[in-house]
């Protein structure tokens, strides 16, 4: 029997060989941590945990134009705001130079890679005689050591690429964690380049830098990363990868190529489609939890549950009840998710998180505020974002004005102005209570002769500046006595 943090692996491992289960994500850093990453990243997450494993965060910032070290800051603001902890990393793959190139040498010496010689120019020209002959453009192979061949004479002044030697025939076959068995011929991949040249102007003894390929298998290698789960775009990378890890005699890790996230107009969610950064989701007002549970679903299920917590998904995870069919993405279905999960978060902690939202209405409030806590406790039934919580909050701190349709409709009748005279002078006397606000209510009302609707509608609109509120003697107790006593005497002016 298998220990709890050790799983059968498929590809090339032995028979009977397991490993504890290790998984990894490795965002570029040319941009915001996007959905679909962060989806990636859940369930990498999901699955170590749920075996007892580790999960690694590598920075794959070798595109050196593009990478910034804000995009940097904001892959790890993002990983934080989602809670999703790593056992190992931030590692750097520009930190990891010379590991590259020694295995490139490795590589070389082992005939399974060769330095290529050509320059633009001449790879310009050897696609273009390949269009015109209607052959599918690829390299040719005219640096790639054979027996009996004879190399070109090496040009002086060209520094070389590294191509892997590809194989030329048979197939590369694996079993996806998600789309099934997946085969592709040897014959329609080519000698990637995994090792650029250094740039030029360089200072002596600088080290190329590695392609996409190259880098990401000897860092699953070094990592011992036994389970990849990514973004189906990568699986015509795939071939290549795996032939790199035979090629250097090491095992597979499985491979899980997930679907993409369609956008709500039912294209390929992007830049330009909606927000796609994490971090917008924090600042919209939406939880954590809420966003991981969305995500989750967003081309994984279990069962028919579609509200769960963190801890569940752990226990639930294991890699099976994946869709091999791109979800979309509904911004409907994430606020109803959100909504649950603010309704069942404790009054405390929303109060921590609501402060920076109201401080965004230019409003200063503290988070140890038991009255704040007893607000979100009354009003957080009535939000689906943080936002809205703070919306709502906001009226207690500064005056809510009633529209000028609210004024006419419902502060302009007589009756009601008299009784809300009547009630603003019994508020002034009693205890700030909610047993007592809703008593001296009552009494208002028998005295005029009116329904609740009749003043409770009028009460709101003066004080809370909105027709709709919770019970208004709940909320009326929320509010400073003062506070109450003067918007009433404002809205009888």
């Amino acid at each position: 029997m298998m220990a709890g943090n050790e799983v059968r692996h498929a590809g090339d491992r032995a028979e009977g060989v397991s490993a504890p289960v290790r998984t990894r994500i490795a965002p570029s850093p040319t941009g915001f941590l996007h959905l679909g990453t962060a989806r990636t990243a859940l369930y990498s997450w999901a699955y170590a945990r749920h075996h007892g494993g580790q999960f690694v965060l590598r920075i794959e910032d070798t595109d050196v134009a593009r990478s910034t070290q804000d995009s940097v800051n904001q892959i790890l603001d993002a990983m934080r705001w989602l809670q999703l902890d790593y056992d190992e990393g931030p590692v750097y793959q520009m930190q990891r130079l010379e590991r590259y190139q020694a295995v490139a040498e490795q590589m070389i010496a082992a005939g399974t890679a060769y330095r290529c010689y050509c320059t633009p120019a001449e790879l310009d020209a050897m696609r273009e005689a390949q269009r015109a002959r209607g052959e599918k453009t690829r390299y040719d192979g005219r640096w790639r050591p054979a027996p009996g061949k004879v190399l070109p004479p090496v040009p002086a002044g060209v520094a070389p690429v590294v191509r892997f030697a590809n194989p030329v025939d048979g197939s590369v076959s694996w079993s996806d964690l998600v789309k099934g068995p997946i085969t592709i011929r040897n014959e329609e991949i080519d000698d990637l380049i995994i090792l650029r040249p250094p740039a030029e102007g360089a200072p002596t003894g600088a080290l190329g830098v590695p392609t996409y390929n190259f880098a990401v298998v000897v860092d699953d290698l070094d990592m011992r990363i036994t389970h990849v789960f990514r973004g189906d775009e990568h699986i015509n990378n795939t071939p290549w990868q795996i032939n790199i890890f035979r090629a250097l005699q090491a095992p597979l890790p499985q491979f899980g190529h997930c679907p993409i996230i369609l956008g709500d107009d039912g294209q390929k969610l992007s830049k330009r489609r909606g927000a796609v950064s994490v971090m917008a989701y924090e600042e919209m007002g939406y939880l954590p939890e809420a966003m991981l549970n969305y995500l989750a679903r967003l081309g994984w299920s279990h069962g028919d549950d579609e509200l769960f917590s963190r801890e569940q998904m752990v226990q639930w995870f294991d890699g099976s009840h994946l869709a091999k069919s791109p979800a979309q993405w509904d911004p409907a279905k994430l606020a109803w998710v959100n909504t649950h999960h603010l309704k069942a978060a404790p009054d405390e902690r929303l109060a921590t998180l609501v402060v920076r939202h109201l401080g965004t209405l230019g409003i200063e409030a503290n988070a140890g505020d038991a009255r704040l806590a007893r607000r979100c406790a009354l009003l957080k039934d009535r939000c689906a974002t943080l936002v809205e919580l703070a919306q709502w909050l906001a009226m207690f701190e500064r005056p809510s004005p009633p529209s000028a349709e609210d004024r006419a409709a419902h502060l302009a009748n007589a009756s009601a102005r008299a009784a809300m005279k009547s009630l603003c002078e019994r508020f002034a006397g009693v205890a700030w209570e909610k047993a007592d606000i809703a008593q001296a209510i009552k009494d208002t009302l028998a005295q005029h002769k009116l329904k609740m609707p009749q003043l409770a509608i009028p009460l709101r609109v003066a004080v809370c500046g909105r027709q709709q509120t919770p019970a208004i003697d709940a909320v009326l107790a929320l509010f400073d006595r003062a506070t109450v006593i003067e918007r009433l005497s404002a809205a009888l002016m």
